[in-house]
């Protein structure tokens, strides 16, 4: 069938939240997700205020495949990723004016909180579990195989959950960065940025 459009799963969403259905369960949530005009003043930032780093660049992210409000999508963005603790902070810009979650909330709201992630094992078994699929605004696949959905939760101030596909490669990438947060002197706080 055909998926409905932002504005019928906000609504559905906040009937079903105020209805007596129980909450979603997606797992622990690991990643505070920030849109940010700028990747490297932002990561700045978070390494001159709070002392977060360092930060990994993955830049101009290839897609396999990604959609947007059921629509193909072409979105160029880059992400860097950095820990504090357990929690991961994914930094998030988007290059072009593709449609998207990224540039909905950029124009909306500016920089900001946009999204929490939580790591799942299997993808289509957690929204099906969850009775979710009606609730995908972005999907797709990476081109290295990585498998995401955000869901349009964000009916509050709160922001929306991104679902992530984990695999043993994400789960040992992850761990290094966490591993290298915790060992960081504050030496080289940026980490894989491509010279333009």
């Amino acid at each position: 069938g055909v998926m409905p459009g932002r504005a019928e799963c906000l609504i559905a969403t906040t009937i079903f939240t105020m209805s007596n259905a129980p909450a979603l369960k997606f797992g622990e949530i690991m990643q505070n997700g920030y849109v940010v005009n700028d990747l490297e003043t932002a990561a700045m930032q978070w390494v001159n205020t709070l002392g977060v780093g360092p930060f990994f660049f993955m830049e101009h992210i290839e897609f396999e495949e990604s959609f947007y409000q059921d629509k193909p999508a072409d979105i160029d963005m880059s992400v860097a990723i950095a820990y504090s603790g357990d929690l991961q902070i994914e930094l998030v810009q988007q290059h072009n004016d593709s449609p998207s979650i990224y540039k909905s909330f950029r124009d909306q709201h500016g920089e900001g909180l946009q999204h929490v992630g939580a790591l799942v094992e299997d993808l289509d078994g957690c929204l099906t579990t969850n009775n979710a699929e009606n609730l995908k605004l972005q999907w797709g696949t990476t081109g290295a195989g990585q498998r995401f959905a955000y869901l349009a939760t964000d009916f509050h101030n709160g922001a929306m959950i991104e679902l992530i596909e984990a695999d043993g490669m994400m789960h040992k990438g992850f761990a290094f960065m966490k591993s290298a947060a915790r060992d960081w002197d504050g030496s080289h706080p940026l980490r894989g940025r491509q010279k333009t």
